[in-house]
């Protein structure tokens, strides 16, 4: 169907089409013993004709029943049958994953855009494919509707199609038509199409759909795969503006983002203007938002989670979930050790899709604990027999509630400090001695327990320079070891010595713990960055050390020498004040140099009340807030 077409439906189809007209009976009784039947995905499954299957299982034997997402019902995924029906899935649900997990149903592990060849090459030959389309317009063409998928593949290359004809589908744009002729057999149906109603994000959801949202820029093109963490992640993109969609799922939560503008697509490189998708897992108010509505194309999976097709699209951001993550960056997605749990899905496709797009993101989500904060997710190993999908050398974000880790192009060590300083608090000191112990890291490391963190993130924020430069302030993390060490190398003599009061040639690594290891309580410290091609550059930092006898912290901060008389540590200093004033300190001190006549200013410009005293070659600093 194309944007322009107002094809009308033919309503005498039950007689144009009499001869392949039937019932579910009789539909079902060509099939034989020993096929394999394909069934279509999730929210369009034909019911009734699966229903007619098991009725029928008594003169059925060695059925192989494949597919790729079920929702509601899977009657034949039961273990009284399995000597009549075979489940092999491309994807595990709820609704077959004990007899999968039994071992008498099987898992194909796959990536979705691979599913198709499998079809179309015979790998995997297909005798019948039972499906549900909506009916035939005055040209002949029937819909997927909200299912187009792997289904449309399946019925291309099937032996015998056998398609549910529903009214209550709805008729989608895009790449989604199927010819009546192509139907062999067409069974009238007018029944509900299933419906999924998704669970509303829990607090720590909520969290990591925050982190995930801010990474998103304007004009991003979004992939959500399945599970709550990505969905969660819309209700953080208000304010957002011309954010594009190419992904294989749609929920009901993208309407709301439709309507208020949030998502037009305006600015995609592919598409511009269509929200692309393979299937929906919603409500009738999703179905009856997409019938006929140009605004929606929806494409078979071989286009969709194309990765060439992906990377072609400018800022497209990949959301996908994991069950466990490893110290290295590997990502387990598709088992519990040994127990097969869901699926590789279109997960390894989008984020490698993502990682070619420019400006793309590619983006791993997870709780950072198990069954009731029992066990940690980010883990020093993966549970023997674990299944890796997406792997350490593919890996570019991972996001807990937390905060983010960012792993592509980094060292095993910047890894695993990464990963622990977003894992739960109550596994970091254990994940640390199991990283020494992996020899991740270095045995000098075990000093720094109890102060890894990725710092709470309502400490950051940006200023703008005169010539519009924008600098992002942020927790300082452990991860910025290096760009630490590269500011103080990029330092002159003489900054070096304001800073330090003495003329360090290098920095130990006890020193550089000292600057990157810290509680976030006691201690606040602060870096500005600026973006570069590869990643993000430090170019000052700045911070306090709270004495608790006296509850005033003493400030610090240095700006790298091309840098400096911006108004950069005018802009740090008030903000550490905001800081500590919100913590409940009663004030700042510090010491200067009587040459640093900068600093000197620094402070005079505060807003903050002052007083300065000259001892033993140095200014000491006394700032109070003013109220």
């Amino acid at each position: 169907m194309t944007d322009t077409q107002n094809t009308r439906l033919d309503t005498n189809w039950l007689e144009t089409y009499s001869d392949v007209v039937t019932t579910c009976e009789g539909a079902v009784s060509h099939i034989r013993p020993g096929q394999r039947i394909f069934i279509g995905t999730g929210c369009a499954q034909p019911q009734e004709l699966v229903r007619a299957l098991v009725d029928r299982s008594s003169k059925l034997t060695d059925i192989e029943i494949t597919h790729l997402l079920t929702v509601g019902e899977a009657p034949y995924a039961h273990k009284l049958l399995s000597r009549h029906f075979r489940v092999n899935s491309f994807f595990i649900s709820d609704n077959v994953r004990d007899v999968i997990q039994e071992g008498l149903g099987d898992y194909t592990p796959i990536f979705l855009s691979d599913i198709p060849r499998l079809f179309k090459s015979g790998r995997l030959p297909l005798d019948v494919a039972l499906i549900m389309v909506s009916p035939p317009d005055e040209n002949g063409m029937c819909s997927f509707g909200i299912s187009v998928d792997i289904v449309k593949s399946a019925a291309e290359n099937a032996s015998l199609v056998i398609a549910q004809v529903n009214p209550q589908m709805p008729r989608t744009f895009g790449d989604s038509l199927i010819s009546a002729n192509d139907i062999d057999l067409m069974v009238p149906t007018d029944v509900p199409l299933l419906e999924v109603v998704l669970d509303e994000p829990n607090d720590i959801t909520k969290k990591i759909g925050e982190y995930v949202a801010a990474l998103v820029e304007n004009g991003s093109t979004l992939e959500l795969g399945i599970g709550r963490i990505p969905q969660a992640v819309l209700e953080f993109l208000d304010g957002k503006n011309d954010l594009g969609i190419h992904t294989e799922m749609l929920t009901d939560r993208v309407i709301d983002l439709i309507e208020n503008g949030t998502i037009n697509g305006s600015r995609k490189t592919l598409d511009r203007g269509k929200i692309v998708a393979s299937f929906c897992f919603g409500t009738r108010k999703l179905y009856d938002y997409i019938d006929n509505n140009p605004v929606f194309a929806f494409h078979p999976t071989e286009y969709v989670n194309d990765p060439m097709v992906i990377g072609r699209q400018h800022r497209q951001v990949a959301i996908n979930v994991a069950l466990e993550v490893d110290l290295t960056g590997q990502v387990c997605a598709d088992s519990l050790g040994t127990k097969f749990y869901s699926g590789i899905g279109g997960q390894v496709d989008f984020n490698r899709g993502a990682a070619q797009s420019q400006g793309g993101k590619a983006i791993i989500a997870l709780p950072s604990t198990a069954r009731g904060s029992e066990i940690s997710r980010i883990v020093a190993n993966l549970s023997p027999g674990a299944g890796v999908v997406t792997t350490r050398g593919d890996v570019h974000y991972v996001i807990t509630e937390h905060g983010v880790a960012y792993l592509h192009g980094k060292s095993i060590q910047e890894r695993a400090m990464a990963l622990i300083s977003i894992a739960h608090p109550d596994f970091r000191d254990r994940l640390l001695k199991d990283a020494i112990l992996a020899k991740y890291l270095r045995p000098e490391m075990a000093d720094v327990k109890n102060q890894i963190s990725s710092g709470p993130k309502d400490l950051r924020t940006a200023m703008v320079l005169d010539d519009g430069t924008q600098i992002n302030f942020r927790p300082v993390h452990p991860t910025d070891a290096g760009p630490m060490k590269k500011l103080f190398y990029n330092l002159s003599a003489q900054s070096v010595y304001y800073r330090f009061m003495s003329l360090l040639k290098s920095l130990s690594e006890s020193q550089l713990q000292h600057f990157v290891y810290i509680n976030h309580r006691e201690e606040v410290s602060i870096v500005g960055t600026v973006p570069e091609a590869h990643g993000e550059e430090i170019v000052t930092m700045g911070g306090y050390y709270l004495n608790p006898r006296t509850n005033r912290a003493e400030i610090a901060f240095i700006t790298r020498d091309d840098w400096q008389r911006r108004g950069i540590g005018t802009f740090l200093c008030r903000y550490l004040a905001r800081v500590a004033k919100r913590n409940g300190i009663a004030g700042l001190t510090a010491e200067v140099l009587p040459a640093n006549k900068a600093m000197q200013a620094v402070f005079e410009k505060s807003g903050l009340s002052v007083i300065s005293k000259f001892n033993e070659g140095v200014y000491s600093y006394t700032l109070d807030f003013v109220e």
